[in-house]
């Protein structure tokens, strides 16, 4: 049985999200979308808010489970046994980071963890959840960057 996470802080989950994991949903056989719970960055949402629009986008897929995590990832994947990560890429300097922290993953895991990179769907190569951010904030709409319950919640945070 494959099991991958696919981690990420989904601050909010986007379209770009949602079409690695349901490409991710049809490779393997089991997607653990993992929220992480980083205190050096400030979200907008609580990981807890985070989890709830995730669930609620892949509802429709039986292989995909949403679970918060706070730490090292490679202490989550050896809790987890999980032993590949799936990243998205939407430009070369996607790349050149990913394939550093892949790298490093793979040292402090002796070995044991791989990372699969998937190239983003041109239609959301643009797309970031700091973009979505920033649009919902002035009231522009994103319904074309993100499910219609989350242009809600984050109407919600906005005030809108």
């Amino acid at each position: 049985m494959s099991k991958v996470i696919y981690p990420g802080s989904f601050d909010p989950i986007t379209y770009g999200h949602l079409d690695i994991i349901k490409r991710s949903a049809a490779m393997f056989d089991e997607v653990v979308v993992g929220v992480l719970s980083n205190n050096a960055k400030s979200p907008l949402f609580s990981p807890e808010e985070r989890k709830r629009m995730i669930e609620e986008a892949v509802k429709d897929y039986n292989n995909v489970t949403v679970i918060n995590f706070n730490g090292l990832l490679i202490d989550f994947m050896k809790e987890h046994n999980i032993s590949v990560i799936v990243r998205g890429l939407r430009a070369i300097t996607d790349f050149e980071y990913e394939l550093q922290i892949a790298q490093s993953n793979r040292k402090v895991s002796k070995y044991t963890i791989d990372t699969v990179f998937l190239t983003t769907s041109i239609k959301y190569a643009y797309l970031s959840s700091s973009i979505v951010k920033e649009y919902a904030r002035y009231g522009t709409d994103v319904s074309d960057f993100v499910p219609e319950h989350v242009v809600i919640e984050l109407q919600k945070k906005y005030g809108l």
